[in-house]
């Protein structure tokens, strides 16, 4: 974790004021080191007023953006707000420490790694219930799309504060869910990507060549529109469902190398994250997927003329839980997805889910309602398979 000073703006102090404002300090998490900000600092850290975040510091602030403290002899102590945060841009920081959150305070979930980033970050999975039904959502497969991730982890954390309480998940019972079906969240398939636009990654070799990258196309804003991953390839390009229709449409669009967006990679599956999805998909039998992006309130449910038993039933259900219109794939956009291969593969229902409208990456004030719009989406992908 890099030191913060007092003046410094960023993703870093965003952490530091959400530590500060769970920690019960009234402080507006605007991302900037200022006077107040220092204020709380002090006053948390019990020192004078030297508005520095060190080592130590950071060991103190960040139990409150895991939602837990450890004390000596291994307990541990709870607090009261959810562990998702909902305030703040995701980054590959703050995705581990709410995956370790939810695993402390609801030990029945399970955690681990599909893989690794092109940079070596873990791709992080959560698990949840002992059915014999399973169903994978996955989110973040663009880097500035971001706002995906907590919807999965809000759902997750929702789901399993009800199952420990035995009480219903909008109307239907947790337990019962838990019975039947085993979940399956990848909630950042994209850590590098995501880390670039959302500001943690800002310098070293990686930066400076995803900044090369982006200079040949200067009409996409860096770091803002870096869809790809870290080293310019689009991670929902590289599956073997007409990877080489893909390749010429994108080619013909200009995008035949490494780019912020559209380049299809040399050969399928060559980017680590997208194989790693592509590997943890062939570990499973999952009865049904959902993908997560962003930009139009639109369920894409189709893959050429594949339709797999209720898939259309399923769809129409999911654009009347959530107002979202169902629509079949645009051809410019129509090939190499995860979507598209998981149908072409398994003739079982998948959706990508468009969430949202604006200009990605959408801002986090959007959360509320494109989470509200999506709670049914993300209990019908259990229930109606």
């Amino acid at each position: 974790m890099k030191n913060l000073y007092q003046g410094d703006r960023g993703i870093l102090v965003s952490y530091m004021q959400l530590a500060l404002k769970r920690a019960g300090y009234t402080l507006l998490v605007d991302g900037i080191f200022g006077t107040n900000t220092c204020q709380a600092l002090a006053d948390f850290l019990q020192t004078d007023r030297i508005c520095v975040v060190d080592r130590s510091a950071w060991e103190k602030l960040l139990p409150y953006l895991r939602g837990y403290v450890t004390e000596e002899g291994e307990n541990r102590i709870l607090f009261e707000d959810p562990v998702t945060a909902v305030e703040v841009p995701y980054t590959s920081l703050l995705t581990a420490a709410v995956i370790d959150g939810l695993r402390v305070r609801y030990p029945f979930l399970k955690s681990g790694e599909i893989g690794k980033s092109v940079m070596g970050k873990p791709i992080w999975y959560l698990e949840i219930g002992n059915g014999e039904k399973e169903v994978f959502y996955n989110a973040s497969f663009h880097a500035n799309e971001s706002i995906t991730t907590p919807v999965l982890l809000r759902f997750a954390e929702e789901y399993a504060q009800a199952y420990e309480r035995r009480m219903a998940l909008y109307g239907v019972p947790a337990a019962e869910l838990f019975e039947e079906y085993r979940l399956f969240l990848v909630p950042l398939v994209n850590p590098d990507g995501v880390d670039l636009v959302n500001g943690l990654l800002t310098d070293g070799g990686y930066f400076r060549r995803a900044q090369q990258i982006a200079s040949d196309y200067p009409s996409i804003p860096f770091p803002s529109g870096w869809k790809a991953n870290i080293e310019g390839i689009d991670l929902n390009l590289q599956f073997p469902a007409g990877w080489e229709n893909a390749k010429r449409i994108k080619f013909a669009q200009g995008y035949t190398g490494p780019a912020p967006r559209d380049y299809v990679g040399e050969a399928p599956l060559t980017a680590p994250e997208s194989e790693a999805v592509y590997a943890f998909t062939r570990a499973h039998d999952f009865r049904l997927i959902l993908a997560y992006h962003t930009q139009g309130e639109v369920i894409y449910w189709k893959y050429l003329d594949y339709e797999p038993a209720r898939s259309y039933e399923i769809a129409q259900y999911f654009g009347k839980v959530s107002g979202y219109t169902v629509e079949e794939t645009p051809a410019q956009s129509g090939y190499a997805g995860y979507k598209d291969w998981f149908i072409q593969e398994y003739d079982r229902p998948g959706c990508t889910i468009e969430a949202g409208r604006g200009e990605n990456p959408l801002p986090m004030s959007d959360f509320a309602g494109i989470y509200r719009d999506n709670t049914g989406i993300l209990l019908g992908g259990m229930t109606q398979i």
